[in-house]
């Protein structure tokens, strides 16, 4: 859980400094858009390779290494001098922060024997750090420079990645419960590999595989540039908001940006998503609640941009909505991805899975940035909503089957 709340404190944290690097560098959202897709691109393309690492050497040993990583990263980012160091820093983090989900995952698919609570903790876990790395990062950003800022976030993982080589644990403890079968290694060759992974990749596991696709390019493309939209719908809303707090004038006022916080407030109402996902986990078939909440995605992506035009309070609405949903979403996925795979090899499940979650999910970054840049807001949420509807569409199809 402190592994999963970092991951999410720097992939978070990511878009506040980004409203800062559109103004200090003098670049465009499609620029950095793609800047980002890279690094959270490898942050879905490592989870491959690090789900077979997970296999062959467990859980302890590749979240210790996920951790210093990601400190590493940030100093590097620290240090960046423009769009190329900041995109090589963001590579970085991305094939560190790749290693978690298959680790995190794996240790509770095997060793933990009521997955759909736990992955509920776990998820909000994630969200803490999800929130919290806005929240942090903005609050920073009102005292310190931006470079400064990434230096201390690398802080926190360093000392997690101490206190991680400190616990113990059962990894395998649900499966003995439950499967009944021995850990195995990872494959030890290329023909052992393609063998594991045609034993992996049934048509059910397919369509698993497609529609977390989906929902990656969802989650990212909306994510990635939401606090520069929101800032623009507060605005519209109700003008130039400084609350009174700070002279206009001061230093501190012109860092201060409301919609960091409103920001952050839509991904801190996602650890109740977290939650409800769980349980709903715990009470109906996760591949048909996942469909569902797709559709939940699709109706909110079609009514989002008509909402927050209303008001103020259309606005806090369609935030705590899509906060909620968003990240429903996210124990429904997990669960349905256990129900499809392999016990014996969840680490290159949830590696196949992730990488198609963070890795073509990473396409969504700099998708939406390149609609902003040439179309509008509208039709960015537009796209948006084709992506969940196909999802929806592979989910029907999945059920069926079954």
């Amino acid at each position: 859980m402190v592994s999963h709340s970092m991951v999410h404190i720097y992939e978070l944290s990511v878009p506040i400094l980004m409203t800062v690097w559109l103004v200090e560098f003098s670049t465009t959202s499609a620029v950095l858009g793609t800047a980002a897709a890279i690094g959270y691109g490898l942050f879905g393309v490592g989870a491959l390779p690090g789900g077979l690492l997970v296999d062959r050497f467990g859980s302890r040993r590749l979240i210790v290494a996920c951790l210093v990583g990601m400190s590493v990263s940030f100093l590097v980012l620290s240090l960046a001098p423009g769009v190329i160091g900041i995109t090589v820093a963001l590579a970085l983090w991305g094939l560190a922060a790749s290693i978690y989900h298959p680790a995190g995952l794996t240790l509770i698919s095997n060793g933990v024997q009521d997955r759909g609570q736990v992955f509920a903790y776990h998820g909000m876990a994630g969200n803490a750090g999800i929130a919290g790395g806005p929240l942090v990062t903005a609050l920073l950003l009102l005292t310190f420079e931006w470079r400064l800022v990434a230096a201390i976030l690398a802080v926190p993982a360093a000392i997690a990645a101490v206190i991680g080589l400190t616990v113990s644990f059962d990894p395998t403890a649900a499966v003995d419960v439950d499967d009944g079968e021995p850990e195995r290694r990872s494959p030890a060759s290329l023909a052992e590999f393609g063998s594991e992974t045609r034993r992996l990749f049934t048509i059910g596991f397919l369509l698993v595989f497609c529609i977390v696709s989906f929902n990656g390019l969802y989650y990212r493309g909306v994510l990635t540039f939401l606090p520069e939209l929101l800032g623009d719908f507060l605005t519209a809303a109700v003008g130039d908001v400084q609350l009174g707090l700070f002279d206009p004038d001061s230093p501190v006022a012109a860092e201060f940006d409301l919609s960091r916080y409103l920001y952050a407030g839509l991904l801190t109402v996602g650890i109740g998503g977290q939650y409800l996902g769980g349980r709903l986990t715990d009470r109906i078939e996760p591949d048909r609640g996942l469909t569902v909440m797709l559709g939940v995605l699709t109706t909110i992506a079609l009514v989002f941009v008509p909402l927050v035009q209303t008001g103020l309070a259309g606005l806090l609405l369609g935030s705590f909505v899509l906060g909620v949903a968003l990240f429903a979403i996210q124990p429904l996925s997990q669960a349905t991805i256990a129900k499809y795979s392999l016990p014996e090899s969840r680490g290159l499940s949830f590696g196949y899975t992730y990488l198609a979650i963070f890795g073509i999910g990473a396409l969504g970054a700099a998708i939406t940035g390149t609609v902003l840049t040439y179309s509008s807001v509208s039709v960015m949420f537009l796209v948006l909503a084709s992506l969940s509807t196909i999802g929806v569409s592979l989910g029907i199809t999945l059920l069926r089957r079954q």
